[in-house]
């Protein structure tokens, strides 16, 4: 097949017609036709050859030219389409190296396998170029609503067409038990957008707690606006959700624009998520006050939150316990995922309990520690005294302070609580000491006798093992394992010890074996400090 002045208006009708159907640009046809002509053209004259084809826009005439680039003398690989600058002087004047020597060259017949291998070639640009477009279409479309219809069913999966291209929505991406039917409309939520080899894959979601988000962009203009904005969702598909909701406009109430007049758009919002309730939460930067509103219908008596646990603990009256709760935990469960923290519910009778359950504790080790009597020692706990070492190193105007203490009296609680608390380091040293622990841990600075003894007991008995420690083998934390907090017991957490205060111990230990120098610690302070030097010098 020779491309003759009578077939080369048909290369651009075939062009035109190939764009309009895939609705790609007609010039990245013609930029194949060009490559699969030319790789037929290197079957003819040689693969070594750097043989180029341009097919006007406008006759559709395809020229054939043979390119040579200028290299220097010791470059020359392939001599087909490369030669040094004396060899192209009798074809330039004055050759440089980059230069390109252009020749036209006839057209080639295209066999029948050399047609076919250049239609091949066309087929494969084309369907990129239509994978590109789809890909660009679709990517600024992640994180929206799209609407389109299902279009089959594949393993519980539906495929669904939405315009240009196809996505799917997985199983477990579909609200409860909802079925769909060929040609049923369908609304979902544009979850990712990947590139890959056999195309791009869309993947849309109903379950996305963001999905719920777009609905209410959608149904409530103050959210679209940005005169109010969603700050968290969290739900439990098809049965039931919560939003957390905050307006930066005095005038306008957040929850009342959301449920809007006689409940019009939250209930447009239901009908779309299968009858899911919805609780609009106003949104609060005092955690305690948003839990109190996230554990809404049920009402809370008090909210204790551990920050460095990212813990939080609710006390409700006995008879509002399941309400807060929920069927199945979900409505404490969607306040966890509200707020990002985990939260332990107790009744007004259990929290009772365990403050007495505490509050004996300490009378007993008052009691036991410095030989008092249980009436002497419920007195020091209800004035706030929880430790032996609060009694012995308080400053002793707070011992005054408690009625029917004199001078002597507090000076004697001191000094037995100073002899209890000796008595105890001098026993744990001895324990520390039968365990194997070495001078270089006992005369670093900051551990006390009782923090020797539990290192022992975990194996650290030197200052390397010391150094080797992560800050939360010291001190404890969190992790998080199927999407749920679990405890790290730390070996020194029971004596109060924070993150902060493990890695400056630790730092501090690795400092003095010479494994970190501190100077390389903050060098943005010494550099200030050098800045000060020169100030001062000037």
């Amino acid at each position: 097949m020779a491309i003759t002045s009578a077939n080369q208006l048909e290369l651009l009708q075939t062009a035109e017609a190939v764009a309009r159907e895939k609705m790609i640009d007609p010039d990245l046809v013609i930029q194949a036709m060009e490559d699969s002509l030319a790789r037929a053209a290197k079957s003819r004259y040689g693969s070594e050859m750097d043989i180029r084809v341009a097919i006007d826009r406008k006759t559709g005439r395809a020229t054939f030219t043979r390119v040579r680039t200028v290299v220097a003398d010791d470059e020359v690989e392939n001599y087909q389409a490369q030669l040094t600058a004396e060899q192209a002087r009798q074809y330039l004047e004055n050759p440089q190296v980059g230069d390109e020597i252009v020749d036209e060259v006839p057209p080639v017949d295209l066999g029948r396998i050399a047609a076919q291998s250049a239609k091949q070639v066309i087929l494969q640009k084309v369907r990129e170029a239509e994978r590109d477009r789809q890909y660009d279409e679709f990517k600024d479309r992640k994180g929206s609503i799209i609407n389109g219809v299902v279009k089959r069913e594949e393993y519980g999966n539906i495929i669904v067409d939405i315009g240009r291209g196809e996505a799917i929505l997985r199983r477990n991406e579909k609200i409860g038990r909802e079925s769909y039917r060929p040609n049923d409309r369908i609304r979902a939520y544009v979850k990712d957008v990947r590139r890959e080899t056999r195309g791009p894959q869309i993947f849309l979601s109903r379950t996305d707690p963001q999905f719920m988000a777009e609905l209410f962009k959608m149904e409530v203009p103050e959210i679209y606006d940005g005169i109010i904005e969603i700050k968290a969702v969290a739900r439990d598909p098809g049965s039931r959700a919560k939003i957390a909701v905050i307006s930066y406009d005095n005038s306008i109430d957040p929850v009342g624009a959301c449920v809007g007049m006689r409940g019009s758009r939250v209930q447009a919002v239901v009908g779309e998520l299968q009858g899911e309730k919805i609780d609009i939460i106003p949104w609060n930067e005092d955690q305690a006050t948003f839990l109190v509103n996230a554990l809404q219908p049920a009402e809370v008596s008090k909210v204790v939150i551990d920050e460095e646990a990212g813990k939080i603990e609710v006390v409700v009256p006995d008879e509002q316990l399941s309400l807060a709760i929920g069927r199945r935990g979900q409505n404490v469960r969607l306040a966890s995922q509200l707020t990002g923290l985990d939260i332990d519910i107790l009744t007004e009778a259990e929290e009772s309990s365990r403050r007495q359950a505490e509050f004996a504790e300490r009378t007993k080790l008052f009691v036991d520690a410095l030989d008092l009597d249980e009436f002497f020692a419920q007195l020091l706990v209800a004035e706030g005294f929880t430790s032996l070492e609060e009694v012995a190193y308080v400053d002793i105007d707070e011992l005054l302070a408690i009625e029917g203490v004199d001078e002597g009296t507090a000076q004697e609680l001191q000094a037995r609580a100073r002899d209890f608390i000796e008595e105890q380091n001098r026993k744990a040293m001895e324990a520390a000491l039968a365990l194997g622990v070495e001078q270089s841990l006992i005369d670093f600075d900051g551990l006390t006798p009782q923090m020797l003894e539990a290192l022992a007991n975990d194996g650290v008995k030197t200052l390397e093992d010391f150094a080797t420690c992560a800050d939360w083998e010291l001190a404890g934390g969190w992790t998080t394992v199927d999407g749920a907090r679990v405890k790290d017991d730390g070996i020194l957490e029971k004596f109060d010890m924070s993150l902060e205060e493990a890695q400056t111990l630790i730092m501090t230990a690795r400092i003095q074996l010479g494994w970190v120098d501190p100077s390389e610690l903050n060098p943005a302070a010494d550099d200030e400090e050098d800045a000060g030097e020169e100030e001062t010098g000037a």
